[in-house]
């Protein structure tokens, strides 16, 4: 089936050719861990693991080569360092971790390579050395810096002229630019930066910007040219038009074939932000919603469209998957199957439309419901195929019935499955008042009994 995606740099939607075919390289901005991820970080995994999944349903799961980085070279971890005490590497490896373990709760997979700033300096400094000799970049007093207007078409990402970046708008005003949109290549060291944060070069001994690190990454990972370059939106301007200029200027080709970008999370119709105290962190609300009603939620809006983050989002989702689990729980003790429904598939193939994507799911759980209702044995086998092939698309329905309705926690469920039983055993010997009683005190702990012609089952509600 063929893929179509919108590409930022055409503003279009464009049918996806890759280089090869064996090796498709796809390259994500990651985390910087200092701190929590928000929820707004939490959308790009989500939207590109998707991508990853539909790749590999067209080309093999081991033709992709997704590369996600670290970013343990950034001004906010000298400030974390500074303040708490800790060794920039202590800090960015807890919140990595915490980072990749709250991906893995929002079934985000692993990326195939996660390459660490800190780890490629030294490939960072050759792609500088060679910008300098080939006069893009030049020495100031203060580092190293790439000139902007040596590079013609600069601005082709974002659409943004030269002229648009007037001294003091958005460009910082520095008086060891030779011109205010020029960007750090390499900061010299100053005076109280902890000696983790310091790496010697041709130039003095600092640091590397934040542009060049993923340039270097990139190249040295995937090749001077990779297949797609993704992020979130914010990153267009400069971090994404940056990385394009020295790639580009450096190597003499192009940067990446596809560059796509997600949109914004609005909170309440706001974006999100610590001055506006409306920033939510997805660690803390891992605790409260299972992962999977998170990515839901996350898929229901167009990636590329702004989504309203709210409470409301969130029980929708998690009202809509209890209904596709229990439509997958009513075909679930049909082994077998086949899973041709294409719907799925083709609403993501469609620069991954992930609302009709949704909606085509919520139509084989009817299906599935259908063939139940019918009891016919071969339609239910093929719904429970097409529900788990089309969810694995998506990331959803990784879980069995089972565990989605009552959760993992095996003592607690036993002790439930006992008082069940024991409602059972009531209703058997017609003590309707106890059969009431535990079915009551059930309810009040958010249990729900589901009677029907098989037996009593349970879930929480």
């Amino acid at each position: 089936m063929t893929l179509r995606i919108y590409d930022t740099a055409q503003r279009a939607k464009r049918v996806f050719e890759p280089q090869d075919p064996a090796r498709i390289t796809l390259y994500v901005c990651g985390p910087t861990p200092y701190n929590y991820a928000h929820i707004g970080n939490a959308r790009p995994p989500i939207v590109f693991d998707v991508l990853r999944r539909v790749l590999a349903s067209q080309y093999g799961a081991s033709a992709i080569v997704y590369a996600r980085n670290i970013t343990d070279i950034e001004d906010k971890l000298i400030t974390a360092s500074l303040e708490t005490g800790e060794p920039i590497a202590a800090i960015a490896q807890k919140f990595a971790k915490i980072y990749n373990d709250d991906a893995a709760a929002l079934n985000v997979a692993p990326p195939t390579i996660e390459p660490w700033a800190t780890a490629h300096v030294p490939e960072m400094i050759g792609m500088i050395e060679k910008l300098v000799r080939k006069k893009y970049a030049y020495v100031g007093k203060q580092g190293v810096w790439f000139a902007v207007g040596s590079m013609p078409d600069y601005g082709k990402l974002s659409g943004r002229r030269q002229e648009d970046n007037e001294a003091g708008a958005r460009v910082e005003i520095d008086s060891d630019k030779r011109d205010p949109a020029d960007f750090a290549l390499w900061k010299f060291a100053k005076p109280g930066e902890p000696d983790d944060a310091i790496w010697d070069s041709p130039w003095g001994r600092g640091r590397p910007g934040w542009h060049v690190e993923c340039s270097a990454m990139a190249a040295k990972h995937l090749g001077k040219t990779i297949d797609i370059h993704g992020g979130g939106v914010d990153l267009q301007f400069p971090h994404h038009e940056n990385e394009i200029a020295q790639s580009e200027c450096a190597h003499g080709q192009v940067m990446a074939n596809y560059w796509m970008h997600n949109g914004f999370l609005d909170m309440g119709g706001e974006k999100m932000s610590k001055s506006l105290g409306n920033v939510v962190l997805v660690h803390d609300l891992l605790k409260a919603w299972p992962g999977e009603v998170v990515r839901f939620a996350m898929l229901s809006g167009h990636y590329r469209a702004a989504l309203d983050w709210n409470e409301d989002l969130l029980k929708q989702a998690k009202t809509t998957l209890d209904r596709l689990y229990g439509a997958l729980r009513r075909v679930w003790g049909e082994e077998g199957g086949d899973a041709r429904d294409r719907g799925v598939l083709k609403a993501l193939s469609d620069d991954l439309n992930t609302p009709e994507a949704l909606a085509e799911l919520s139509r084989l759980a009817s299906e599935a419901n259908t063939a139940a209702d019918q009891k016919d044995h071969d339609a239910m086998a093929n719904a429970r195929a097409n529900l788990l092939a089309a969810g694995a698309l998506l990331g959803l329905l990784t879980k069995t019935p089972k565990d989605w309705e009552q959760g993992a926690d095996a003592d607690e469920n036993a002790r439930i499955d006992g008082l069940v039983q024991a409602r059972i055993d009531a209703r058997s010997a017609r003590d309707w008042t106890e059969a009431d009683r535990i079915r009551d005190a059930l309810a009040a702990e958010g249990i729900e009994i589901m009677d029907g012609p098989s037996g009593s089952t349970w879930r929480r509600v």
